[in-house]
Protein backbone atom coordinates (compact mmCIF):
# COMPACT_ATOMS: atom_id res chain seq x y z
CA UNK A 1 0.00 0.00 0.00
CA UNK A 2 0.92 3.41 -0.76
CA UNK A 3 -1.02 6.27 1.30
CA UNK A 4 -0.96 9.67 0.56
CA UNK A 5 -3.26 10.14 3.83
CA UNK A 6 -1.95 11.94 7.04
CA UNK A 7 -2.44 10.52 10.71
CA UNK A 8 -0.65 7.48 10.33
CA UNK A 9 -1.87 6.72 6.54
CA UNK A 10 -5.44 6.60 7.33
CA UNK A 11 -6.62 10.54 7.70
CA UNK A 12 -9.15 12.47 5.95
CA UNK A 13 -6.04 15.02 4.75
CA UNK A 14 -2.94 14.95 2.41
CA UNK A 15 -0.12 13.92 4.13
CA UNK A 16 2.44 17.19 3.75
CA UNK A 17 5.33 15.15 4.51
CA UNK A 18 4.62 13.13 1.32
CA UNK A 19 3.59 9.20 0.62
CA UNK A 20 3.91 6.73 3.24
CA UNK A 21 4.83 3.07 2.38
CA UNK A 22 3.25 -0.37 3.49
CA UNK A 23 3.04 -3.80 3.64
CA UNK A 24 1.13 -6.67 4.99
CA UNK A 25 1.31 -10.33 5.67
CA UNK A 26 -2.11 -10.46 7.60
CA UNK A 27 -5.36 -12.04 6.23
CA UNK A 28 -6.93 -9.02 7.93
CA UNK A 29 -5.73 -5.80 5.95
CA UNK A 30 -9.08 -3.67 7.31
CA UNK A 31 -7.01 -2.39 10.16
CA UNK A 32 -3.65 -0.38 9.58
CA UNK A 33 -2.44 -2.08 13.24
CA UNK A 34 -2.07 -5.17 10.46
CA UNK A 35 0.03 -2.87 8.07
CA UNK A 36 3.90 -2.54 8.62
CA UNK A 37 5.14 1.32 7.58
CA UNK A 38 8.53 1.02 5.70
CA UNK A 39 10.82 2.89 4.10
CA UNK A 40 10.51 3.60 0.40
CA UNK A 41 14.15 1.91 -0.36
CA UNK A 42 12.62 -1.29 1.55
CA UNK A 43 9.26 -0.80 -0.41
CA UNK A 44 10.93 -0.60 -3.92
CA UNK A 45 13.48 -3.40 -3.11
CA UNK A 46 10.35 -5.78 -1.71
CA UNK A 47 8.37 -5.09 -5.15
CA UNK A 48 11.18 -5.51 -7.58
CA UNK A 49 12.03 -8.86 -5.90
CA UNK A 50 8.53 -10.14 -5.84
CA UNK A 51 9.05 -9.31 -9.29
CA UNK A 52 11.66 -11.17 -10.27
CA UNK A 53 9.87 -14.27 -9.00
CA UNK A 54 7.67 -13.90 -11.95
CA UNK A 55 7.72 -16.31 -14.85
CA UNK A 56 10.15 -15.74 -18.08
CA UNK A 57 7.95 -16.20 -20.94
CA UNK A 58 8.24 -15.68 -24.60
CA UNK A 59 6.43 -13.23 -26.50
CA UNK A 60 3.84 -15.56 -28.10
CA UNK A 61 2.63 -15.91 -24.06
CA UNK A 62 2.50 -11.47 -23.03
CA UNK A 63 -0.87 -12.26 -22.64
CA UNK A 64 0.00 -14.53 -19.49
CA UNK A 65 2.72 -11.97 -18.36
CA UNK A 66 2.25 -11.11 -14.68
CA UNK A 67 1.25 -7.57 -13.64
CA UNK A 68 2.63 -4.59 -11.26
CA UNK A 69 -0.94 -3.02 -11.21
CA UNK A 70 -1.70 0.31 -9.52
CA UNK A 71 -5.15 0.51 -7.53
CA UNK A 72 -6.76 4.13 -7.21
CA UNK A 73 -10.38 4.57 -5.95
CA UNK A 74 -12.35 7.27 -6.17
CA UNK A 75 -14.35 9.92 -4.25
CA UNK A 76 -16.50 9.39 -0.87
CA UNK A 77 -13.94 6.53 0.00
CA UNK A 78 -12.34 7.06 3.78
CA UNK A 79 -9.22 4.73 3.93
CA UNK A 80 -11.12 1.55 5.16
CA UNK A 81 -13.62 1.66 2.31
CA UNK A 82 -10.27 2.11 0.22
CA UNK A 83 -8.67 -1.13 1.82
CA UNK A 84 -11.83 -2.86 0.81
CA UNK A 85 -12.18 -2.21 -2.74
CA UNK A 86 -7.92 -3.80 -2.98
CA UNK A 87 -8.54 -6.35 -1.51
CA UNK A 88 -12.13 -7.39 -3.60
CA UNK A 89 -9.98 -6.24 -6.88
CA UNK A 90 -6.88 -7.85 -5.36
CA UNK A 91 -8.71 -11.63 -4.87
CA UNK A 92 -10.30 -11.28 -8.04
CA UNK A 93 -7.86 -10.70 -10.37
CA UNK A 94 -4.18 -11.00 -8.57
CA UNK A 95 -4.36 -13.43 -5.85
CA UNK A 96 -3.09 -17.13 -6.54
CA UNK A 97 -0.68 -18.80 -8.70
CA UNK A 98 -2.87 -18.21 -11.69
CA UNK A 99 -3.40 -14.74 -10.40
CA UNK A 100 -2.27 -11.65 -12.88
CA UNK A 101 0.55 -10.54 -10.15
CA UNK A 102 0.96 -8.35 -7.85
CA UNK A 103 -1.72 -5.59 -6.71
CA UNK A 104 -0.54 -2.17 -4.75
CA UNK A 105 -3.06 0.12 -3.14
CA UNK A 106 -3.05 4.01 -3.37
CA UNK A 107 -5.05 5.59 -1.54
CA UNK A 108 -6.01 9.18 -1.01
CA UNK A 109 -7.87 11.80 0.93
CA UNK A 110 -10.98 12.34 -0.88
CA UNK A 111 -14.79 13.53 0.46
CA UNK A 112 -17.71 11.85 1.05
CA UNK A 113 -20.26 13.90 -1.01
CA UNK A 114 -20.87 14.85 -5.09
CA UNK A 115 -21.08 18.21 -3.77
CA UNK A 116 -17.62 18.03 -2.38
CA UNK A 117 -16.40 17.91 -5.60
CA UNK A 118 -14.12 21.49 -5.82
CA UNK A 119 -12.43 20.45 -2.25
CA UNK A 120 -11.48 17.25 -3.59
CA UNK A 121 -10.48 18.47 -6.76
CA UNK A 122 -8.34 20.77 -5.03
CA UNK A 123 -7.17 17.32 -3.13
CA UNK A 124 -6.33 15.52 -6.23
CA UNK A 125 -4.35 18.29 -7.31
CA UNK A 126 -1.99 18.23 -4.48
CA UNK A 127 -1.85 14.90 -4.47
CA UNK A 128 -0.85 14.42 -8.27
CA UNK A 129 2.67 15.57 -7.72
CA UNK A 130 3.34 13.12 -4.83
CA UNK A 131 1.86 10.43 -7.33
CA UNK A 132 3.91 11.44 -10.17
CA UNK A 133 6.93 11.13 -7.74
CA UNK A 134 6.15 7.91 -7.26
CA UNK A 135 6.08 6.96 -10.77
CA UNK A 136 9.27 9.38 -11.45
CA UNK A 137 10.77 6.71 -9.49
CA UNK A 138 8.94 3.78 -10.84
CA UNK A 139 10.25 5.42 -14.47
CA UNK A 140 13.74 5.15 -13.46
CA UNK A 141 13.89 1.68 -12.67
CA UNK A 142 12.08 0.76 -15.89
CA UNK A 143 14.86 2.83 -17.35
CA UNK A 144 17.74 1.29 -15.88
CA UNK A 145 16.30 -2.20 -16.39
CA UNK A 146 16.20 -1.55 -20.06
CA UNK A 147 19.84 -0.43 -20.56
CA UNK A 148 20.60 -3.23 -18.50
CA UNK A 149 18.22 -6.01 -20.70
CA UNK A 150 20.22 -4.28 -24.23
CA UNK A 151 23.41 -5.86 -22.56
CA UNK A 152 21.83 -9.10 -20.80
CA UNK A 153 18.31 -10.22 -22.32
CA UNK A 154 18.39 -12.08 -19.17
CA UNK A 155 17.41 -8.63 -17.05
CA UNK A 156 14.77 -7.67 -19.04
CA UNK A 157 11.74 -6.88 -17.07
CA UNK A 158 9.56 -9.69 -16.46
CA UNK A 159 6.41 -7.71 -15.18
CA UNK A 160 3.78 -5.57 -17.19
CA UNK A 161 2.75 -2.15 -15.05
CA UNK A 162 -0.84 -1.36 -15.07
CA UNK A 163 -3.39 0.93 -13.43
CA UNK A 164 -7.42 0.50 -12.60
CA UNK A 165 -8.29 3.64 -11.07
CA UNK A 166 -12.23 4.58 -10.37
CA UNK A 167 -14.50 7.42 -10.64
CA UNK A 168 -12.49 10.61 -9.60
CA UNK A 169 -9.09 8.47 -8.93
CA UNK A 170 -9.18 8.93 -13.07
CA UNK A 171 -8.70 12.72 -12.50
CA UNK A 172 -5.57 12.00 -10.18
CA UNK A 173 -3.85 9.56 -12.15
CA UNK A 174 -4.75 12.23 -15.06
CA UNK A 175 -2.99 15.29 -13.36
CA UNK A 176 -0.42 12.77 -11.78
CA UNK A 177 0.68 11.38 -15.59
CA UNK A 178 0.66 14.94 -17.08
CA UNK A 179 2.74 15.90 -14.75
CA UNK A 180 5.44 12.71 -14.91
CA UNK A 181 5.15 13.15 -18.66
CA UNK A 182 6.24 17.04 -18.66
CA UNK A 183 9.04 16.06 -16.00
CA UNK A 184 10.78 13.59 -18.52
CA UNK A 185 10.56 15.74 -21.25
CA UNK A 186 7.22 15.09 -23.01
CA UNK A 187 8.18 11.73 -24.97
CA UNK A 188 5.55 10.70 -27.40
CA UNK A 189 4.64 7.28 -27.42
CA UNK A 190 6.22 5.52 -24.61
CA UNK A 191 4.78 2.64 -22.72
CA UNK A 192 5.35 3.03 -18.92
CA UNK A 193 2.11 1.41 -18.55
CA UNK A 194 0.81 -1.10 -20.02
CA UNK A 195 -2.70 -1.44 -19.98
CA UNK A 196 -5.10 1.51 -18.02
CA UNK A 197 -8.41 0.97 -16.99
CA UNK A 198 -10.80 4.10 -16.60
CA UNK A 199 -13.41 2.90 -14.81
CA UNK A 200 -16.67 5.12 -14.46
CA UNK A 201 -13.67 8.08 -15.26
CA UNK A 202 -15.11 11.32 -13.54
CA UNK A 203 -13.36 13.55 -16.10
CA UNK A 204 -14.62 15.22 -19.09
CA UNK A 205 -14.81 12.89 -22.05
CA UNK A 206 -13.02 15.45 -24.21
CA UNK A 207 -9.73 15.03 -22.07
CA UNK A 208 -8.23 13.31 -25.13
CA UNK A 209 -8.68 16.03 -27.69
CA UNK A 210 -5.16 16.86 -28.35
CA UNK A 211 -5.61 20.27 -29.63
CA UNK A 212 -6.22 21.95 -26.63
CA UNK A 213 -3.85 21.72 -23.05
CA UNK A 214 -4.98 23.06 -19.69
CA UNK A 215 -3.37 23.32 -17.01
CA UNK A 216 -4.32 20.08 -15.69
CA UNK A 217 -2.97 18.41 -18.96
CA UNK A 218 -6.41 16.40 -20.03
CA UNK A 219 -5.32 13.36 -21.67
CA UNK A 220 -2.05 14.13 -23.34
CA UNK A 221 0.19 12.75 -20.75
CA UNK A 222 -1.96 9.62 -20.43
CA UNK A 223 -2.04 8.60 -24.21
CA UNK A 224 1.65 9.33 -24.45
CA UNK A 225 2.47 7.14 -21.40
CA UNK A 226 -0.05 4.29 -21.34
CA UNK A 227 0.03 1.41 -24.39
CA UNK A 228 -3.61 0.87 -24.12
CA UNK A 229 -6.42 3.21 -21.98
CA UNK A 230 -9.99 1.82 -21.93
CA UNK A 231 -12.73 3.84 -20.70
CA UNK A 232 -15.49 1.79 -18.77
CA UNK A 233 -19.17 3.90 -19.17
CA UNK A 234 -22.54 3.13 -18.35
CA UNK A 235 -25.36 6.07 -18.92
CA UNK A 236 -27.14 4.45 -15.65
CA UNK A 237 -24.45 6.27 -13.21
CA UNK A 238 -26.29 8.68 -11.21
CA UNK A 239 -23.12 10.07 -9.20
CA UNK A 240 -21.86 11.03 -12.71
CA UNK A 241 -25.29 12.39 -14.17
CA UNK A 242 -24.76 14.27 -10.72
CA UNK A 243 -21.05 15.37 -11.04
CA UNK A 244 -21.52 16.53 -15.23
CA UNK A 245 -23.70 19.29 -13.62
CA UNK A 246 -21.13 20.54 -10.73
CA UNK A 247 -17.75 20.63 -13.05
CA UNK A 248 -17.44 21.44 -16.57
CA UNK A 249 -20.40 22.83 -18.19
CA UNK A 250 -20.74 21.71 -21.81
CA UNK A 251 -19.22 18.50 -21.50
CA UNK A 252 -20.06 15.14 -19.83
CA UNK A 253 -18.40 12.97 -17.86
CA UNK A 254 -16.09 9.59 -19.51
CA UNK A 255 -17.63 7.23 -17.28
CA UNK A 256 -21.38 7.96 -18.01
CA UNK A 257 -20.80 9.09 -21.68
CA UNK A 258 -18.08 7.46 -23.29
CA UNK A 259 -15.19 9.21 -25.09
CA UNK A 260 -16.50 12.62 -27.39
CA UNK A 261 -16.76 10.88 -30.53
CA UNK A 262 -17.42 13.91 -32.35
CA UNK A 263 -14.27 14.64 -34.22
CA UNK A 264 -15.30 17.38 -36.36
CA UNK A 265 -15.20 21.22 -36.31
CA UNK A 266 -11.56 21.00 -36.10
CA UNK A 267 -10.43 18.82 -33.56
CA UNK A 268 -7.92 16.18 -33.26
CA UNK A 269 -8.95 12.56 -33.79
CA UNK A 270 -9.44 10.28 -30.55
CA UNK A 271 -5.86 8.78 -30.81
CA UNK A 272 -5.72 5.60 -31.97
CA UNK A 273 -4.42 3.78 -28.33
CA UNK A 274 -7.78 4.92 -26.50
CA UNK A 275 -11.01 3.29 -26.62
CA UNK A 276 -14.69 2.93 -24.82
CA UNK A 277 -16.45 0.03 -23.99
CA UNK A 278 -20.35 0.70 -22.75
CA UNK A 279 -21.03 -1.48 -19.33
CA UNK A 280 -24.77 -0.99 -19.28
CA UNK A 281 -25.67 -4.57 -19.48
CA UNK A 282 -23.44 -5.81 -16.21
CA UNK A 283 -26.01 -4.02 -14.28
CA UNK A 284 -29.36 -5.50 -14.92
CA UNK A 285 -30.54 -5.80 -11.11
CA UNK A 286 -28.84 -3.31 -9.85
CA UNK A 287 -30.45 -0.50 -7.98
CA UNK A 288 -29.44 2.98 -9.08
CA UNK A 289 -27.75 4.16 -5.74
CA UNK A 290 -25.09 1.23 -6.37
CA UNK A 291 -24.29 1.47 -9.94
CA UNK A 292 -21.24 3.96 -9.73
CA UNK A 293 -19.55 1.20 -7.79
CA UNK A 294 -21.23 -2.33 -8.89
CA UNK A 295 -18.29 -2.69 -11.58
CA UNK A 296 -16.46 -3.99 -8.11
CA UNK A 297 -19.38 -5.65 -7.14
CA UNK A 298 -18.06 -9.85 -6.58
CA UNK A 299 -20.87 -11.02 -8.39
CA UNK A 300 -20.27 -8.55 -11.84
CA UNK A 301 -18.67 -12.20 -13.34
CA UNK A 302 -19.23 -9.79 -16.59
CA UNK A 303 -17.44 -6.98 -15.60
CA UNK A 304 -14.47 -9.11 -13.79
CA UNK A 305 -13.95 -11.00 -16.93
CA UNK A 306 -13.65 -8.11 -19.09
CA UNK A 307 -11.04 -6.61 -16.26
CA UNK A 308 -9.38 -9.55 -16.66
CA UNK A 309 -9.20 -9.77 -20.59
CA UNK A 310 -8.39 -5.58 -21.00
CA UNK A 311 -5.34 -6.66 -18.88
CA UNK A 312 -4.08 -9.78 -20.67
CA UNK A 313 -3.78 -7.64 -23.36
CA UNK A 314 -6.57 -9.26 -25.85
CA UNK A 315 -7.33 -7.00 -28.96
CA UNK A 316 -10.54 -4.28 -28.40
CA UNK A 317 -11.55 -5.82 -31.72
CA UNK A 318 -11.70 -9.50 -30.44
CA UNK A 319 -13.10 -8.04 -27.41
CA UNK A 320 -16.05 -7.23 -29.04
CA UNK A 321 -16.58 -10.43 -31.48
CA UNK A 322 -16.34 -12.71 -28.72
CA UNK A 323 -19.08 -10.66 -26.41
CA UNK A 324 -16.89 -9.99 -23.54
CA UNK A 325 -17.31 -6.33 -24.57
CA UNK A 326 -20.06 -4.53 -25.69
CA UNK A 327 -20.95 -3.77 -29.81
CA UNK A 328 -21.33 0.01 -28.35
CA UNK A 329 -17.75 -0.20 -27.37
CA UNK A 330 -15.75 2.65 -29.66
CA UNK A 331 -12.02 3.69 -31.27
CA UNK A 332 -11.00 6.11 -33.37
CA UNK A 333 -10.14 3.54 -36.54
CA UNK A 334 -12.90 1.27 -35.65
CA UNK A 335 -14.21 -0.55 -38.64
CA UNK A 336 -17.93 0.29 -39.03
Amino acid sequence: MISLRDNGGVGANRNKSGPTYWISDNEDTSQIANWKRIPFNQFRKAVIDACKEFPDLPQNEHQDEKHLALVVHGYNNPWQNSVGLYRTVNDRLFAGNSGLGICVLLTWPSKGAPYDYLADRDDVRECANDLADILTELYQVLSQNQIRAAKDPNAACKAKVSIITHSMGNFLVQVGMYHLWQRINSPLGLSLVNQLLMIAGDVDNDIFDLCTTTGDGDGEGIANLAYRITAFYTGLDPVLAVSAGLKHFLKRRLGRSGLDRTMGNGHTPTPDNVWDTDCTEFFDGIPASDIHGAYFAKDRDKAWKLMEQVLRGIDRGILVKTGVASPNSWWANKAQ
